[in-house]
């Protein structure tokens, strides 16, 4: 599939776009296609990297925000971050089989497995989740600040899969189907 919207070249990138870019470059020793497809809006690049940056220090682990990262991507069919989670998500310590089961909203862990449940039933009743559903993920030992993380996390990856299906984005990391 051929990119529909073209990655930014980082070595002609002025201004705001190559300073963004540059701190890419610096954080992660590459850039990937996801970061310069987006980088043609750089307030969209910008908030990305504000809002990803702040989940990473929020309370959620960074295994768990990986597992709500393989659950949406697969839910939105976007093979790009289904290859990309699939590497992060091993690099935060998930194992192979933890993976396959993050994309279909499983979890070993009971808590993991609430808030890949929480995930979900957010996904698929767009936000309008039920009492029920929250007094299921509390029961679990989900909080409050937790649940308000979970959303923003999804937000985050629903920004990237959808400007991944919309652009085709080249994948340029070990590629994953979204056929499990």
């Amino acid at each position: 599939m051929t990119a529909r919207i073209s990655p930014v070249d980082v070595g002609l990138a002025e201004g705001q776009t190559k300073e963004l870019l540059g701190v890419v470059k610096s954080k992660f020793g590459t850039v990937p296609n996801a970061l310069k497809t987006m980088a043609q809006a750089p307030a969209v690049l910008e908030g990305y990297l504000s809002l990803n940056g702040a989940l990473a220090k929020g309370v959620l682990p960074a295994k768990v925000r990986e597992q709500i990262a393989l659950t949406v991507s697969q839910t939105n069919g976007c093979e790009y971050c289904l290859s990309a989670h699939s590497l992060t998500g091993k690099l935060a310590g998930l194992q192979p089989d933890q993976i396959v089961a993050s994309r279909r909203g499983k979890a070993n862990d009971p808590k993991a497995q609430a808030v890949l449940m929480l995930t979900q039933n957010i996904l698929e009743r767009k936000g309008n989740v039920s009492d029920e559903q929250l007094a299921e993920a509390r029961a679990a030992g989900v909080n409050e600040a937790e649940m308000v993380e979970v959303v923003g996390n999804i937000a985050v990856m629903v920004l990237t899969n959808f400007l991944n299906n919309v652009a085709h984005t080249d994948v340029d990391f070990p590629k994953v189907s979204v056929n499990l």
